[in-house]
C-alpha cells in the first residue's frame, strides 16, 4: 500500500511525538518533581530554547494543535470520523468547563476576543463618567487598564492609583483609597509586571462595604492559581486564553456575576448571539438567558477548539499541582539570582509562576539571554527582567538561566526535569 504525502507527514509527526515521549520517559526525575518528563514532550517548543516566557505567550501544546487540525479538517471536508463542528453544544460545554476552573456558572460567562475587550464591555456598561465618583486601581495593573482609565479621567472620572511598596500593593493603602464615592475597583489578580497576587477577597470586602464593584483581570491567574470568583467577591472578570489556559490569541472570556446581568451592567453592543427565535416578518425574538447578552458576532471555531484542549489539559494536570510545580522553580530563581546581582522585584511569598528582577544593564542581559537561547521578557526602559515558568519547565531550565546570567552556561539547551 502506498502512502500519499499528507498521510506520510501525519504518520511521521505521530512517530516524532512518540519518539519524544519515549525519550522524555527515560529522563531521570529529580526528587520531589511534580510532573513526569513526558509533560515536556507535549510542548515541542521547549526543546528549541529554554522557554521562561509563558507569561507573555504560552507555547502551543501538541494536544491543542491536534484539536485545531481536527476542526480544520471539518471545515475542509465536513463531518466524519474525528471531524465535527465546534457548534453551540460544544461552545456551551466550553463555558461550563472554564466555569468549573473559576467556580462560575456557565450562564455567567460570555465569549470575547481578549481581556481588554471584556474590560471595555464592563467599563462602557457601567457608564462611569455619567455616574461620577472615583475609580481605584494600582500601578501594578496591566498597561491597557492604566491607559483606559487615564482616558476616562479626561472625561471627568476621578482616578486613584495606589502605588506599590516594595513591589506589592498594601491592603491598607487600598483601604485608604476606597471610599463611599468609589464606583469601581479594578485590579489584575496576578500582576504581569512581577507576579504579585492581590488579596482579592480582602479588597472586595472593602469595595462592597462602600458600595463599589470589583473588576479583576485574571489572564495571569486562570490556569496558574486557584480562583473562586464568587468566594473572592469578584463582580466582573475578563481573560484571554493564550497564557496559562494554553490556548491562542484572539479568544477570551468575560465573567459577569449573575445578579449584575442586565441591571448593574446593561449591554452596550448588540448581535444575533444574544437572541433566539427571531421572526423576520414580525421583528420579534426571545432574548437568550445569562451572559449571552454581552456577545455579538460569531466566534472562531479554531481558537475555541484550541483553548478547549488547553482547558482539558490544565484540568487533567490539576491547578494545585501546577502551582506546586511552579513554586519549586520560582523559589530557586528567587534564591539563586539575587546573589548574582539581580535584585528580586517579586515578594518572596508570592504563589504565582512569575518572578521579576532588577537589571543594571538591560541591553547586556538581553544579549546574554539571546546568546544562551533563553526566552524571557526584558523591559529595557524599566530595567526589569521577567521570567515565568510553566508545566514543561524543569530544574535543568533553572540551572541554565542561572548559569547564563552568571556567564558560565554551556551551549546546548537543557531538557531534563
Amino acid at each position: 500500500m502506498s502512502l500519499g504525502r499528507r498521510e506520510f507527514l501525519a504518520g511521521a509527526g505521530a512517530l516524532a511525538v512518540s519518539a519524544r515521549s519515549a525519550l522524555a520517559a527515560l529522563q531521570p526525575m529529580r526528587p520531589g518533581a511534580i510532573f513526569p518528563a513526558t509533560v515536556r514532550a507535549d510542548f515541542p517548543g521547549a526543546t528549541v530554547e529554554t522557554y521562561l516566557n509563558a507569561a507573555a505567550i504560552h507555547p502551543l501544546g501538541t494536544f491543542a494543535a491536534n484539536a485545531v487540525e481536527q476542526t480544520m479538517a471539518y471545515r475542509m471536508r465536513g463531518a466524519g470520523p474525528g471531524r465535527a463542528d465546534f457548534g453551540i453544544d460544544r461552545q456551551n460545554d466550553l463555558k461550563k468547563r472554564l466555569g468549573a476552573i473559576i467556580h462560575a456558572k456557565e450562564t455567567e460567562l460570555a465569549f470575547t476576543s481578549s481581556t481588554s475587550d471584556g474590560e471595555n464591555i464592563i467599563i462602557l456598561g457601567l457608564d462611569l463618567p455619567k455616574r461620577g465618583g472615583n475609580i481605584v486601581l494600582d500601578e501594578l495593573h496591566f498597561t491597557s487598564s492604566l491607559y483606559l482609565f487615564k482616558e476616562l479621567e479626561k472625561k471627568g472620572v476621578e482616578l486613584r492609583i495606589v502605588k506599590h511598596k516594595n513591589w506589592a500593593i498594601d491592603i491598607s493603602d487600598m483601604d485608604r483609597a476606597i471610599d463611599k464615592n468609589t464606583r469601581l475597583v479594578s485590579l489584575a489578580m496576578v500582576s504581569n509586571v512581577n507576579g504579585f497576587m492581590h488579596d482579592v477577597k480582602a479588597v472586595s470586602a472593602l469595595a462592597h462595604a462602600r458600595g463599589a464593584y470589583v473588576f479583576a483581570d485574571i489572564i495571569q491567574a486562570v490556569g496558574a492559581v486557584p480562583i473562586d470568583v464568587r468566594a473572592l467577591g469578584i463582580d466582573f472578570a475578563a481573560t484571554g486564553t493564550y497564557k496559562w489556559l494554553m490556548g491562542e490569541r484572539g479568544f477570551g472570556f468575560l465573567y459577569v456575576r449573575e445578579e449584575h446581568q442586565g441591571t448593574a451592567l446593561p449591554t452596550t453592543r448588540y448581535g444575533h448571539r444574544q437572541v433566539t427565535n427571531f421572526n423576520r416578518a414580525l421583528l420579534t425574538w426571545q432574548p437568550l438567558p445569562g451572559a449571552a447578552i454581552y456577545e455579538t458576532g460569531n466566534i472562531s471555531p479554531l481558537l475555541a477548539s484550541c483553548v478547549s484542549a488547553g482547558i482539558d489539559y490544565v484540568t487533567a494536570l490539576g491547578i494545585d499541582k501546577i502551582r506546586a510545580h511552579a513554586k519549586q522553580l520560582t523559589d530557586r530563581l528567587q534564591t539563586e539570582l539575587p546573589p548574582l546581582g539581580y535584585k528580586s522585584l517579586t515578594p518572596r511569598d508570592t504563589q504565582t509562576p512569575i518572578v521579576a528582577f532588577e537589571l543594571k544593564d538591560a541591553a547586556a542581559t538581553a544579549k546574554a539571554l539571546l546568546a544562551g537561547k533563553i526566552a524571557g521578557t526584558v523591559v529595557a526602559n524599566e530595567n526589569r527582567l521577567r521570567l515565568s515558568v510553566s508545566v514543561f519547565n524543569t530544574h535543568d531550565d533553572i540551572d541554565r538561566v542561572v548559569n547564563v546570567l552568571r556567564g558560565t552556561a554551556p551551549t546546548s539547551v537543557a531538557g531534563g526535569v
